[in-house]
């Protein structure tokens, strides 16, 4: 009788619990999404931004989505045709640039116009989220935008140096934008347009003389190793890049209402933000590598570059009037941004993240890069000179118009123990002895050798590279500590 009360009594209890483990059981699995960029896996882009942003995406949502990025193009395709994919379902997310479909988004090219974009990505990207969501709700009207950027601003690197819009007439120079090549076509030089991956080869052929691209493709292509005359922009740069992060608009408008929310509060003026501040910590990094190395970088002044906006006038007049035969009020809309960017001039600058000082050195396993570039890592550096500034570079009576800040050469490539690794990538364990080795006794010691005087080692600081007769010497002034290199594309 006993036995079969606890037979009854267990099978009651089974009869309770069934339904939970069939709940448990048939709980849904994450919704997975698949990003889709054209950066490698060890750019900036991707480690800095993308994986931060989809990694707080999936722990707001409470593990209910999950997002696998796929760098490198590896599902396919070309990196113009990522904003297609997006559109038609083939990936959920990308990272686009709409300058690789030249007059397709013609709205958002006018931050690609000369020195119309400001000098600082993280300024120029606020105030492109906010025209975007003012202005081209039209032309990304295919696709669910999450924010917009600026990437960090053009520089015009050549192996002479330049300062006055003479010096690049007759120059070939590679561009990465039709308004670029139309800035340097107004300024008398030759516009090159090509992929990435043959500048080197084509500047060590002297197909281009030099070219008008972003910091962040030094280091990648080792153009400091051939050009080593910088030339700067203040205030506003000549040429920059929009990007977009868009999401597949039937993909959002599936999402339950609370999974949208998380997308929406990871969207807009925040993710601006990240984005823009990635692209100038990117920048600064690489423009202290390259005044590390010896290279000359020169900072034209408001009333030297003057002549340049006047002398690239026309190419804003292209755009306008390609706005009038759309019937858009081009001056209406170039009026707003300047004013939006004046508005977020005063962002403060980011700072790089302070990694903490570690217990003793440590060795790191380098990712691969992308197969078409060769990154170069940057090693740790001291102190040098900071970028020029009005005040400290002119005379009492009157501000010089460009600034040449040259810095001590040091070693470009360090041997492997004295770099350091990655922020993202975790160092290798280093297994540390228990206790240090016992001394020989001093009765079996070898007599030590005769002292010999070594030579003195040579001065640590190279002489800093004499500055062209025109243009008058300029006092250094503290940099501020080198930042962790990170490599892009």
């Amino acid at each position: 009788m006993r036995v079969a009360r606890r037979t009854a009594l267990a099978s009651l209890l089974a009869s309770v619990a069934a339904p939970a483990v069939l709940r448990l059981a048939r709980a849904d699995p994450p919704i997975a999404l698949k990003l889709h960029h054209f950066y490698s896996s060890v750019s900036s882009v991707h480690d800095k931004f993308l994986v931060p942003w989809a990694r707080k995406i999936e722990a707001e949502a409470g593990g209910r989505i999950r997002i696998d990025i796929f760098p490198s193009m590896q599902l396919g395709g070309t990196p113009a045709q990522l904003f297609d994919q997006a559109r038609d379902g083939a990936v959920d997310l990308a990272w686009i640039v709409p300058s690789l479909t030249p007059g397709r988004f013609p709205k958002i090219e006018m931050f690609e116009l000369p020195f119309v974009p400001a000098r600082r990505a993280l300024v120029s990207s606020a105030a492109l989220e906010d025209f975007a969501a003012a202005s081209l709700k039209d032309e990304f009207r295919e696709v669910h935008p999450i924010a917009f950027s600026c990437s960090d601003r053009g520089v015009l690197h050549a192996a002479l140096p330049i300062h006055t819009v003479e010096d690049v007439k007759d120059m070939k120079l590679h561009v990465q934008t039709r308004f670029a090549g139309e800035a340097m076509r107004a300024l008398g030089a030759e516009p090159v347009p090509m992929p990435f991956g043959q500048l080197p080869m084509a500047i060590s052929a002297h197909v281009v003389d030099g070219c008008v691209d972003p910091w962040h493709v030094v280091p990648t292509l080792r153009l400091n190793d051939v050009l080593k005359m910088h030339t700067e922009f203040s205030d506003f740069s000549v040429s920059s890049t929009t990007c977009v992060l868009v999401m597949n608009q039937t993909v959002y408008d599936h999402l339950p209402r609370e999974l949208k929310t998380v997308f929406d509060n990871n969207s807009g003026q925040p993710v601006a933000g990240l984005a823009g501040a990635m692209w100038d910590l990117q920048a600064g990094a690489v423009a202290d590598l390259a005044g590390q190395s010896g290279d000359t970088i020169v900072t034209l002044l408001p009333e030297a570059v003057a002549h340049w906006r006047k002398a690239t006038g026309p190419v804003v007049d292209i755009w306008l009037k390609e706005m009038k035969e759309q019937k858009v009020d081009g001056n209406k809309l170039l009026a707003s941004v300047r004013g939006l960017l004046a508005k977020y001039s005063s962002l403060p600058e980011p700072q790089p993240a302070q990694a903490p000082a570690p217990a003793e050195q440590q060795a790191g396993t380098e990712p691969q890069p992308h197969p078409e570039a060769k990154p170069d890592t940057a090693p740790p550096k001291a102190a040098t000179p900071a970028a020029s500034t009005p005040a400290a570079t002119a005379p009492a009576a009157k501000p010089a118009p460009t600034a040449s800040v040259p810095a001590p050469r040091v070693a470009a490539h360090p041997p492997a123990a004295a770099q350091a690794p990655p922020v993202s990538a975790p160092a290798a364990h280093v297994a540390k002895p228990s206790a240090p080795p016992p001394k020989p006794p001093a009765v079996a010691a070898a007599p030590p050798p005769p002292a010999v005087a070594a030579p003195p080692p040579p001065p640590a600081v190279a002489v800093a590279p004499p500055v062209a007769a025109p243009h008058p010497p300029v006092a250094p002034v503290v940099k501020p500590a080198a930042k962790a290199l990170d490599i892009p594309l």
